[in-house]
């Protein structure tokens, strides 16, 4: 019976620290990642990545997910960010993490970055198909502070790109493709200062499972 419930300990805790452990360990190997989804994504939209990032060395507890409210404004998704970034330090024990985000999560994570001090805490920002400059498709959901804030011409936006858009010593690289269909344009990705990387043909939604691309985000987030 006591072999019965330590395998069930056991097993529970590793489900419990696949998102976010429950113990301070210091950091050790890859830095811990950062997994920030677009509007109406959740962590669901990164179980490719995921796959792909443990069987290219990373262990559970060194991959994250941050899920939040995509209809609220950006900046207060940001600071929500910035709170998990911390506990996930403090837990961890590291003192930097990377950041991986797709569509309006580039939106999120680059606030965070630029606006709240985040680029003292993180070494990797990756956005694929990052809404970065904002794009047209927003007009279908203007209901929403994000969806607002997320079309071009927005005060977000101009405040979000003004200056350097690549603060800080944090390393910036975006994938782009031409065939995104929803970044509109889709150029509004990349970002000035940035290692700006364009797919030759690749939907949206394809960024979240194309193996080639997350292999390349995993090859760039240990530089």
């Amino acid at each position: 019976m006591r072999r019965i419930f330590g395998s069930l300990f056991l097993c529970l805790t590793a489900v419990v620290a696949f998102v976010l452990p429950t113990s301070t360990a210091h950091a050790a190997g890859p830095r811990p990642v950062i997994f920030v989804h677009g509007y109406t994504g959740n962590a669901t939209n990164w179980t490719t990545a995921l796959s792909s990032f443990a069987s290219g060395g990373y262990s559970s507890s060194q991959l994250f997910t941050f899920d939040y409210d995509f209809n609220q404004s950006n900046k207060i998704s940001a600071a929500q960010l910035g709170t998990f970034v911390d506990q996930v330090r403090a837990r961890t024990g590291a003192d930097k993490v990377d950041i991986v985000n797709h569509s309006m999560g580039g939106l999120v994570t680059r606030w965070y970055v630029k606006q709240l001090g985040g680029n003292t805490k993180v070494a990797h920002w990756a956005s694929l198909a990052g809404a970065n400059h904002g794009t047209t498709y927003a007009g279908a959901c203007l209901i929403y502070p994000s969806c607002q804030e997320m079309y071009p011409g927005s005060s977000f936006l101009a405040t979000l790109n003004s200056g350097d858009e690549t603060p800080g010593t944090t390393s910036y690289r975006t994938w782009l493709s031409p065939c995104d269909g929803v970044i509109l344009p889709y150029t509004s990705t990349a970002v000035s200062g940035g290692t700006n990387t364009t797919v030759a043909c690749q939907t949206h939604i394809g960024f979240l499972t194309d193996l080639v691309v997350l292999a390349q985000v995993r090859s760039y987030l240990s530089t």
